[in-house]
Protein backbone atom coordinates (compact mmCIF):
# COMPACT_ATOMS: atom_id res chain seq x y z
CA UNK A 1 0.00 0.00 0.00
CA UNK A 2 1.42 3.36 -1.32
CA UNK A 3 1.65 6.09 1.44
CA UNK A 4 -0.91 8.04 -0.39
CA UNK A 5 -3.63 5.30 -0.02
CA UNK A 6 -3.18 4.73 3.79
CA UNK A 7 -3.42 8.59 4.25
CA UNK A 8 -7.14 8.26 2.69
CA UNK A 9 -7.73 5.52 5.23
CA UNK A 10 -6.78 7.07 7.78
CA UNK A 11 -8.84 10.26 7.10
CA UNK A 12 -11.99 7.84 6.27
CA UNK A 13 -10.60 6.35 10.12
CA UNK A 14 -11.15 9.35 11.73
CA UNK A 15 -14.15 10.95 9.68
CA UNK A 16 -15.67 7.60 11.35
CA UNK A 17 -15.06 7.36 14.79
CA UNK A 18 -17.26 8.53 17.06
CA UNK A 19 -17.57 12.50 18.01
CA UNK A 20 -15.74 13.68 15.34
CA UNK A 21 -17.63 16.50 12.94
CA UNK A 22 -16.49 18.31 10.06
CA UNK A 23 -14.98 20.87 12.61
CA UNK A 24 -13.04 19.11 14.92
CA UNK A 25 -11.60 16.75 11.97
CA UNK A 26 -10.11 20.17 10.25
CA UNK A 27 -9.05 21.24 13.62
CA UNK A 28 -7.46 18.15 14.51
CA UNK A 29 -5.56 17.84 10.78
CA UNK A 30 -4.34 21.12 11.64
CA UNK A 31 -3.36 20.68 14.86
CA UNK A 32 -1.54 16.96 14.60
CA UNK A 33 -0.80 17.66 10.35
CA UNK A 34 -2.31 13.64 9.34
CA UNK A 35 -5.04 11.94 10.07
CA UNK A 36 -2.80 9.04 11.70
CA UNK A 37 -1.44 11.69 14.08
CA UNK A 38 -5.05 12.95 15.04
CA UNK A 39 -6.40 9.12 15.36
CA UNK A 40 -3.27 8.55 17.61
CA UNK A 41 -3.94 11.66 19.78
CA UNK A 42 -7.47 11.30 19.86
CA UNK A 43 -7.68 9.44 23.73
CA UNK A 44 -5.57 12.02 25.69
CA UNK A 45 -7.16 14.87 24.20
CA UNK A 46 -10.42 13.25 24.87
CA UNK A 47 -9.18 12.10 28.75
CA UNK A 48 -7.97 16.18 28.69
CA UNK A 49 -11.49 17.57 28.11
CA UNK A 50 -12.94 15.05 30.77
CA UNK A 51 -14.13 12.35 28.99
CA UNK A 52 -13.88 9.09 27.89
CA UNK A 53 -12.08 7.95 24.59
CA UNK A 54 -14.12 7.94 21.30
CA UNK A 55 -14.82 4.78 19.57
CA UNK A 56 -12.43 5.19 16.80
CA UNK A 57 -13.58 3.37 13.83
CA UNK A 58 -11.28 0.05 12.66
CA UNK A 59 -8.95 0.31 9.15
CA UNK A 60 -11.07 -3.44 8.34
CA UNK A 61 -14.18 -1.20 8.40
CA UNK A 62 -13.38 1.34 6.40
CA UNK A 63 -11.88 -1.03 3.62
CA UNK A 64 -15.30 -2.62 3.81
CA UNK A 65 -16.98 0.71 3.42
CA UNK A 66 -14.42 2.08 0.47
CA UNK A 67 -14.82 -1.93 -1.28
CA UNK A 68 -18.47 -1.16 -0.83
CA UNK A 69 -18.28 2.13 -2.65
CA UNK A 70 -16.47 1.21 -5.45
CA UNK A 71 -18.86 -1.69 -5.91
CA UNK A 72 -21.63 0.85 -6.17
CA UNK A 73 -19.87 2.59 -8.96
CA UNK A 74 -19.07 5.84 -6.81
CA UNK A 75 -16.13 7.10 -4.96
CA UNK A 76 -15.15 8.69 -2.03
CA UNK A 77 -13.88 12.64 -2.11
CA UNK A 78 -11.81 14.56 1.02
CA UNK A 79 -11.75 17.73 1.79
CA UNK A 80 -7.88 18.04 0.51
CA UNK A 81 -8.69 16.45 -2.58
CA UNK A 82 -8.53 18.49 -6.01
CA UNK A 83 -12.16 17.07 -7.03
CA UNK A 84 -13.64 18.21 -3.94
CA UNK A 85 -16.37 20.61 -5.02
CA UNK A 86 -14.47 24.20 -4.62
CA UNK A 87 -17.10 26.40 -3.47
CA UNK A 88 -17.92 23.65 -1.09
CA UNK A 89 -15.09 23.69 0.37
CA UNK A 90 -15.18 26.98 1.13
CA UNK A 91 -18.35 26.48 3.80
CA UNK A 92 -17.90 26.48 7.19
CA UNK A 93 -18.63 22.60 8.30
CA UNK A 94 -18.23 21.41 4.47
CA UNK A 95 -18.37 17.55 5.00
CA UNK A 96 -14.69 16.24 5.18
CA UNK A 97 -15.34 13.17 3.14
CA UNK A 98 -18.18 13.11 0.10
CA UNK A 99 -19.36 9.56 -1.92
CA UNK A 100 -19.97 10.95 -5.51
CA UNK A 101 -21.67 9.01 -8.23
CA UNK A 102 -21.27 10.43 -11.70
CA UNK A 103 -19.29 13.35 -13.37
CA UNK A 104 -17.81 15.35 -10.50
CA UNK A 105 -16.58 18.31 -13.00
CA UNK A 106 -20.30 19.41 -12.74
CA UNK A 107 -19.64 20.84 -9.19
CA UNK A 108 -16.73 22.83 -10.63
CA UNK A 109 -19.37 24.38 -13.07
CA UNK A 110 -21.69 27.65 -12.67
CA UNK A 111 -24.31 26.12 -10.35
CA UNK A 112 -27.43 27.13 -8.28
CA UNK A 113 -29.76 25.55 -6.57
CA UNK A 114 -33.13 25.41 -6.44
CA UNK A 115 -34.99 24.03 -4.01
CA UNK A 116 -39.00 24.43 -3.09
CA UNK A 117 -42.03 22.40 -1.56
CA UNK A 118 -42.69 18.39 -1.44
CA UNK A 119 -46.49 19.29 -1.63
CA UNK A 120 -45.99 22.20 -4.32
CA UNK A 121 -48.65 23.08 -6.62
CA UNK A 122 -49.00 21.90 -10.23
CA UNK A 123 -48.28 25.23 -11.14
CA UNK A 124 -45.06 25.85 -9.26
CA UNK A 125 -43.90 22.41 -10.36
CA UNK A 126 -44.55 23.30 -13.59
CA UNK A 127 -42.46 26.94 -13.36
CA UNK A 128 -39.66 24.86 -11.23
CA UNK A 129 -39.07 22.13 -14.81
CA UNK A 130 -39.03 25.08 -17.50
CA UNK A 131 -36.64 27.43 -14.89
CA UNK A 132 -34.24 24.23 -14.49
CA UNK A 133 -34.17 23.75 -18.07
CA UNK A 134 -33.67 27.31 -19.55
CA UNK A 135 -31.16 27.90 -16.86
CA UNK A 136 -29.19 24.63 -18.02
CA UNK A 137 -29.37 25.71 -21.38
CA UNK A 138 -27.52 28.91 -20.38
CA UNK A 139 -24.48 26.25 -19.24
CA UNK A 140 -25.85 26.41 -15.46
CA UNK A 141 -25.86 23.31 -13.63
CA UNK A 142 -28.99 22.76 -11.11
CA UNK A 143 -28.39 21.60 -7.17
CA UNK A 144 -31.04 20.19 -5.20
CA UNK A 145 -32.30 17.19 -3.05
CA UNK A 146 -34.18 14.86 -4.94
CA UNK A 147 -37.05 15.14 -2.64
CA UNK A 148 -40.73 15.24 -3.78
CA UNK A 149 -42.13 17.91 -5.81
CA UNK A 150 -40.15 21.14 -7.20
CA UNK A 151 -36.53 19.38 -6.56
CA UNK A 152 -38.14 16.63 -8.63
CA UNK A 153 -39.02 19.00 -11.01
CA UNK A 154 -36.00 21.15 -11.25
CA UNK A 155 -34.22 17.87 -12.01
CA UNK A 156 -36.27 16.35 -14.55
CA UNK A 157 -35.97 19.87 -16.44
CA UNK A 158 -31.82 20.19 -16.60
CA UNK A 159 -31.60 15.98 -16.58
CA UNK A 160 -30.18 16.41 -20.04
CA UNK A 161 -27.65 18.97 -19.18
CA UNK A 162 -26.56 17.44 -16.10
CA UNK A 163 -28.05 18.05 -12.67
CA UNK A 164 -26.65 17.17 -8.94
CA UNK A 165 -28.44 15.84 -6.58
CA UNK A 166 -27.40 15.70 -2.80
CA UNK A 167 -28.83 12.63 -1.16
CA UNK A 168 -29.55 12.16 3.06
CA UNK A 169 -28.47 8.65 3.15
CA UNK A 170 -26.83 6.23 1.61
CA UNK A 171 -26.04 6.06 -2.15
CA UNK A 172 -27.08 2.77 -2.98
CA UNK A 173 -30.80 4.26 -1.38
CA UNK A 174 -32.79 6.26 -3.32
CA UNK A 175 -35.40 8.67 -1.27
CA UNK A 176 -38.00 8.82 -1.75
CA UNK A 177 -38.67 5.52 -3.27
CA UNK A 178 -40.57 6.80 -6.54
CA UNK A 179 -37.41 8.68 -7.61
CA UNK A 180 -35.37 5.75 -7.79
CA UNK A 181 -35.32 5.43 -11.76
CA UNK A 182 -34.75 9.70 -11.81
CA UNK A 183 -31.51 9.36 -9.04
CA UNK A 184 -30.29 6.37 -11.69
CA UNK A 185 -30.52 8.84 -14.72
CA UNK A 186 -28.73 11.46 -12.55
CA UNK A 187 -26.09 9.06 -12.00
CA UNK A 188 -25.12 8.38 -15.47
CA UNK A 189 -25.79 11.88 -16.53
CA UNK A 190 -25.33 13.87 -13.89
CA UNK A 191 -24.12 13.61 -10.42
CA UNK A 192 -25.38 12.41 -7.46
CA UNK A 193 -23.39 13.65 -3.59
CA UNK A 194 -23.94 12.00 -0.10
CA UNK A 195 -21.93 12.44 2.93
CA UNK A 196 -23.62 8.98 4.32
CA UNK A 197 -21.92 5.69 3.84
CA UNK A 198 -23.79 3.10 1.98
CA UNK A 199 -26.44 1.68 3.59
CA UNK A 200 -27.42 4.48 5.76
CA UNK A 201 -31.18 5.08 6.15
CA UNK A 202 -32.71 8.87 5.51
CA UNK A 203 -33.56 10.20 8.96
CA UNK A 204 -34.68 13.74 9.99
CA UNK A 205 -31.78 14.85 10.99
CA UNK A 206 -30.31 14.17 7.88
CA UNK A 207 -32.13 16.76 5.92
CA UNK A 208 -30.83 20.11 7.51
CA UNK A 209 -27.43 18.56 7.03
CA UNK A 210 -27.87 17.68 3.78
CA UNK A 211 -29.30 21.05 3.25
CA UNK A 212 -26.17 22.74 3.46
CA UNK A 213 -24.53 20.96 1.20
CA UNK A 214 -27.21 21.79 -1.75
CA UNK A 215 -26.51 25.61 -0.43
CA UNK A 216 -22.67 25.01 -0.14
CA UNK A 217 -22.46 23.78 -3.73
CA UNK A 218 -23.87 26.77 -5.68
CA UNK A 219 -23.49 30.09 -6.52
CA UNK A 220 -27.10 31.16 -5.58
CA UNK A 221 -30.30 29.49 -3.74
CA UNK A 222 -33.63 30.13 -5.74
CA UNK A 223 -36.68 28.78 -3.47
CA UNK A 224 -39.50 28.43 -5.75
CA UNK A 225 -42.57 27.44 -3.12
CA UNK A 226 -42.04 27.09 0.27
CA UNK A 227 -44.34 27.21 3.42
CA UNK A 228 -42.92 29.08 7.07
CA UNK A 229 -40.45 26.69 8.79
CA UNK A 230 -39.54 24.56 6.04
CA UNK A 231 -36.64 22.74 4.61
CA UNK A 232 -36.10 24.79 1.79
CA UNK A 233 -35.90 27.88 3.85
CA UNK A 234 -33.23 26.32 5.95
CA UNK A 235 -31.79 26.18 2.66
CA UNK A 236 -31.57 29.85 1.99
CA UNK A 237 -30.84 30.61 5.77
CA UNK A 238 -27.54 28.41 5.15
CA UNK A 239 -26.79 30.19 1.49
CA UNK A 240 -26.92 33.36 3.03
CA UNK A 241 -24.84 32.37 6.01
CA UNK A 242 -22.55 31.34 3.49
CA UNK A 243 -22.31 34.60 1.59
CA UNK A 244 -24.23 33.33 -1.76
CA UNK A 245 -27.35 34.96 -2.99
CA UNK A 246 -30.75 33.96 -1.97
CA UNK A 247 -33.71 34.13 -4.80
CA UNK A 248 -37.41 33.52 -4.50
CA UNK A 249 -40.40 33.60 -6.76
CA UNK A 250 -42.91 35.43 -5.35
CA UNK A 251 -46.59 33.66 -5.03
CA UNK A 252 -50.60 34.54 -4.33
CA UNK A 253 -50.56 35.77 -0.61
CA UNK A 254 -53.65 33.13 -0.38
CA UNK A 255 -51.60 30.10 -1.17
CA UNK A 256 -49.29 29.37 2.28
CA UNK A 257 -47.02 27.66 -0.06
CA UNK A 258 -46.13 31.04 -1.16
CA UNK A 259 -45.95 32.25 2.62
CA UNK A 260 -42.07 31.60 2.57
CA UNK A 261 -41.21 32.74 -0.62
CA UNK A 262 -42.77 36.19 0.10
CA UNK A 263 -41.12 36.67 3.50
CA UNK A 264 -37.74 35.79 1.98
CA UNK A 265 -37.93 39.12 -0.34
CA UNK A 266 -39.82 40.91 2.15
CA UNK A 267 -36.24 39.97 3.95
CA UNK A 268 -34.76 41.13 0.58
CA UNK A 269 -34.29 38.50 -1.58
CA UNK A 270 -33.78 38.67 -5.22
CA UNK A 271 -37.61 38.73 -6.70
CA UNK A 272 -37.16 36.21 -9.70
CA UNK A 273 -39.93 35.79 -12.51
CA UNK A 274 -37.39 34.29 -15.37
CA UNK A 275 -33.73 32.76 -15.93
CA UNK A 276 -32.37 35.93 -17.12
CA UNK A 277 -33.07 37.23 -13.50
CA UNK A 278 -30.90 34.35 -12.08
CA UNK A 279 -28.04 34.94 -14.42
CA UNK A 280 -27.73 38.35 -14.13
CA UNK A 281 -27.47 38.49 -10.21
CA UNK A 282 -24.94 35.56 -10.51
CA UNK A 283 -22.61 36.91 -13.35
CA UNK A 284 -20.42 38.24 -10.17
CA UNK A 285 -19.12 35.02 -9.66
CA UNK A 286 -18.66 34.28 -13.74
CA UNK A 287 -14.75 34.80 -12.64
CA UNK A 288 -14.82 33.24 -9.09
CA UNK A 289 -12.92 30.19 -9.35
CA UNK A 290 -11.53 28.86 -5.92
CA UNK A 291 -7.47 28.59 -5.61
CA UNK A 292 -7.36 26.64 -2.37
CA UNK A 293 -6.64 23.50 -2.68
CA UNK A 294 -8.22 22.46 1.03
CA UNK A 295 -9.30 24.15 3.88
CA UNK A 296 -7.15 22.43 5.62
CA UNK A 297 -4.21 24.73 6.92
CA UNK A 298 -0.49 23.97 7.41
CA UNK A 299 -0.29 22.28 10.72
CA UNK A 300 -0.12 24.80 14.03
CA UNK A 301 1.82 25.73 16.35
CA UNK A 302 1.18 22.87 19.42
CA UNK A 303 -0.73 24.58 22.55
CA UNK A 304 -0.63 23.43 25.61
CA UNK A 305 -3.71 24.66 28.09
CA UNK A 306 -3.56 24.86 31.33
CA UNK A 307 -6.12 23.18 34.15
CA UNK A 308 -6.45 27.31 34.87
CA UNK A 309 -7.24 28.10 31.06
CA UNK A 310 -9.77 24.82 30.96
CA UNK A 311 -11.83 26.27 33.63
CA UNK A 312 -12.19 29.99 32.31
CA UNK A 313 -13.59 28.39 29.39
CA UNK A 314 -15.74 25.59 30.84
CA UNK A 315 -17.41 28.68 33.63
CA UNK A 316 -18.01 30.65 30.72
CA UNK A 317 -20.14 27.88 28.69
CA UNK A 318 -23.65 27.22 29.28
CA UNK A 319 -26.58 25.36 28.15
CA UNK A 320 -27.13 28.40 25.64
CA UNK A 321 -25.00 29.21 22.47
CA UNK A 322 -22.42 31.22 22.75
CA UNK A 323 -20.24 32.74 19.39
CA UNK A 324 -16.50 31.23 19.48
CA UNK A 325 -15.51 34.91 19.28
CA UNK A 326 -16.91 35.94 22.14
CA UNK A 327 -15.43 33.10 24.60
CA UNK A 328 -11.77 34.24 23.09
CA UNK A 329 -13.21 37.78 23.85
CA UNK A 330 -14.22 37.43 27.29
CA UNK A 331 -11.33 34.93 28.55
CA UNK A 332 -8.32 36.71 27.48
CA UNK A 333 -7.20 33.09 26.09
CA UNK A 334 -5.07 32.71 22.77
CA UNK A 335 -7.51 32.30 19.86
CA UNK A 336 -6.02 28.74 19.43
CA UNK A 337 -5.93 27.62 23.30
CA UNK A 338 -9.55 28.69 22.77
CA UNK A 339 -9.82 26.37 20.12
CA UNK A 340 -7.81 23.71 21.42
CA UNK A 341 -9.70 23.57 24.63
CA UNK A 342 -13.26 23.32 22.78
CA UNK A 343 -11.85 20.40 20.36
CA UNK A 344 -11.19 18.45 24.10
CA UNK A 345 -14.79 19.40 25.33
CA UNK A 346 -15.84 18.03 22.09
CA UNK A 347 -14.02 14.73 21.45
CA UNK A 348 -15.08 14.05 25.18
CA UNK A 349 -18.84 14.17 25.06
CA UNK A 350 -19.25 17.69 26.47
CA UNK A 351 -19.76 20.57 24.03
CA UNK A 352 -22.48 20.83 20.68
CA UNK A 353 -21.65 22.99 17.74
CA UNK A 354 -24.11 25.01 16.27
CA UNK A 355 -24.79 27.06 12.78
CA UNK A 356 -22.64 29.99 12.81
CA UNK A 357 -19.57 29.12 14.94
CA UNK A 358 -21.37 29.09 18.29
CA UNK A 359 -20.93 26.63 20.88
CA UNK A 360 -22.62 24.87 24.15
CA UNK A 361 -22.37 22.61 26.79
CA UNK A 362 -24.07 19.47 26.36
Amino acid sequence: MTRAEQDRLDKLRLIRSAKIGPVSYVQLIQRFGTAAAALEALPQLAARGGGSPPRMATEAEVRAEITRVEDLGARHIFLDDKDYPPLLREMEGAPPALIARGDTQLAHKPSVALVGARNASAAACRFARGLAADLARQGIVIVSGLARGIDTQAHIGALDSGTIGVIANGINIAYPPENAELQEKMAVSGLILTEYPPGREPLARHFPARNRIIAGLARGTVVVEAAPKSGSLITARLAAEAGRDVMAVPGSPLDPRAQGCNQLIREGAILVQAATDIIEQIQIFDNYISQKVSRIEEPREAVHPDDFARQIIISLLSPVPVLVDELVRQSGLPVGVVHMLLLELDLAGRLERHAGGRVSLS
